[in-house]
């Protein structure tokens, strides 16, 4: 299939994915950085976890993503040496069989995919650096790293938009969201600009809206969620709004850059207990509500989204598992599942059709440093 029938294929799916769907298997797979591993379950239609398996993958598991078709789950090994590994998802089972470990630019805190699943982005954050390696016909990450782009300090996160034709990535060291335009045909990123934020607000991980027309960056020190307008025909980034996450009475104050000690370096002097540390970010399916999660607090944000402006509105701060680092909405928009780095346990919220708040609902066991959280579902 030509890359061109793949994409018309893919924004067929989404469609399907934001209309009313029935989904026969849910699974949720969860990576442990502390244990190596990725722990697997089975989601029910009733919002219960069931433990599936263990996976052994490597030390500093934590970032996960899933080729577009689903078939393939990718997982960053951030120990040395660096590499993303690729498994074969049994959509029957949701068992993991590993197929091979791939050589890419460094450690890398963030990856995802292009819409055609050809190629595999990654950010790292200690190299300061984005880059792609190429996807084979088989859906394994290839040892091929085609291109790597050098960005201010500590690149955090790269994703692409629902069109293929440009990717973000937050500089959370700089300041700044740069935008890229992307060449599905050869892998490219071509420098465009970027966006700029307020210093040391530290912006981390976005999220793009269904409809493609916003984008939302969560900042991890000033622990903000900014919005932006995405211009359809030149891909560039215009600020719309800023919301704070953080609600006035937790205590705590604008949070400050944590640096990566590399052997052989001095260990710098601890940070404050109370600084802002916001995590992840994430969307329903629907785009109508909008989740961020604090780690010095442990709690998560809710928001509701006008669909007309793109501007998130808050409308709840619920305490959590103990230093959430990642969370997610399950493909069917009803539950929001969340990882502690510091909690022995896996949390699924419900959440209410009408407001969005979230109800804690059901907890399964999970590993050591329980890092990133990824949800998938078959028809």
């Amino acid at each position: 299939m030509d890359r061109a029938k793949t994409l018309k294929r893919l924004a067929s799916a989404a469609l399907l994915v934001g209309a009313s769907q029935t989904w026969a298997n849910t699974f949720v797979y969860v990576s442990n950085a502390a244990d190596g591993t990725i722990s697997s379950y089975e989601l029910s239609k009733q919002g219960q976890l069931q433990p599936l398996a263990t996976t052994e993958a490597g030390a500093g598991v934590m970032p996960l993503a899933l080729s577009p078709d689903h078939s393939k789950l990718y997982a960053s090994i951030r120990g040395k040496p660096y590499s993303v590994a690729t498994y074969a998802i049994d959509p029957a089972s949701g068992a993991l069989k590993h197929l091979k470990n791939a050589t890419v630019a460094d450690s890398l805190a963030y990856i995802s995919t292009d819409k055609t699943g050809h190629y595999l982005f990654g950010a790292s954050y200690g190299e300061d650096l984005v880059s792609v390696n190429s996807i084979n016909a088989d859906g394994e990450v290839t040892d091929n790293v085609q291109q790597a782009i050098k960005t201010g300090p500590n690149a955090h996160s790269i994703i692409v938009d629902k069109t293929n034709r440009f990717v973000y990535a937050a500089n959370l060291g700089a300041d700044k969201l740069l935008e890229f335009r992307f060449d599905a045909a050869s892998g490219k990123l071509d420098t465009l600009g970027h966006a700029e934020l307020p210093k040391d607000s530290g912006p981390r991980h976005p999220v793009i809206s269904p409809d493609n027309r916003f984008l939302y960056l969560l900042s991890e020190m000033a622990g903000s969620v900014t919005t932006f307008a995405i211009n359809p025909n030149t891909g560039q980034l215009t600020a719309l709004g800023e919301v704070n996450a953080i609600p006035a009475d937790s205590g705590l104050v604008h949070g400050a850059a944590r640096p990566m000690i590399k052997p052989g370096q001095p260990v710098p002097p601890p940070l404050a207990a109370n600084l802002i540390w916001a995590a992840d970010i994430a969307l329903t399916p629907d785009g109508r509500f909008l989740y961020t999660s604090e780690r010095t607090g442990s709690t998560v944000s809710v928001f509701t989204v006008d669909r007309d402006s793109g501007l998130p509105n808050f409308v709840q701060n619920l305490k959590v598992e103990q230093q959430p680092r990642g969370i997610t909405v399950d493909p069917s928009g009803q539950w929001l599942l969340v990882t502690g780095e510091k909690s022995p346990n896996v949390g699924v919220y419900a959440i209410d059709p009408s407001r969005g708040t979230l109800t804690q609902h059901a907890t399964a066991p999970s590993g050591k440093g329980a890092n990133w959280v990824q949800a998938v579902s078959y028809p």
